[in-house]
């Protein structure tokens, strides 16, 4: 969900109350609930955050818009992300020279270009930074860690 304040990101899991809280002007990440974002807001699908970045206009989100399904590691689906959307957290760009506004465009076509290259891949449920060597050699302790901790 977007408003001019802040990006919303609502887990699509059911049960799931939580939601990401992303100030457009602070940056600041908290959680909250979905009855905190507001009627008013953009709503559209995400698959996931691929991360932010930081240019001449700002900062921008960066987010996954479509993915394709290229197989299964232990029936756990692995994704690849086939198209992004770069979201800037500023409203306007009356802030910027010319020369700036150049200089972030030339930026943006070179993130776009990166982000046009195969490789990007990932999984909600299984972990695809360790390799199954290292997962098999880990502690039960570190098995039972979200993959957000681990």
């Amino acid at each position: 969900h977007i408003t001019p304040e802040k990006f919303y990101v609502e887990a699509c899991d059911d049960g799931a109350d939580d939601v990401l809280a992303i100030d457009r002007v602070s940056t600041e990440v908290t959680l909250t609930v979905k009855k905190d974002v507001p009627p008013s807001a953009v709503t559209r699908a995400i698959y996931g955050i691929l991360g932010t970045i930081r240019l001449v206009a700002g900062t921008y989100l960066i987010v996954i818009t479509k993915k394709k399904k290229v197989g299964e590691i232990f029936s756990h689906a692995i994704w690849k992300a086939t198209d992004f959307d770069i979201l800037s957290y500023k409203k306007t760009m009356l802030h910027l020279t010319d020369i700036q506004l150049q200089d972030n465009k030339v930026f943006l076509s070179m993130l776009n270009h990166v982000l046009s290259v195969d490789g990007f891949y990932f999984s909600t449920t299984y972990d695809l930074t360790h390799t199954l060597q290292r997962l098999a050699n880990t502690s039960p302790e570190f098995q039972e860690m979200s993959l957000l901790e681990r």
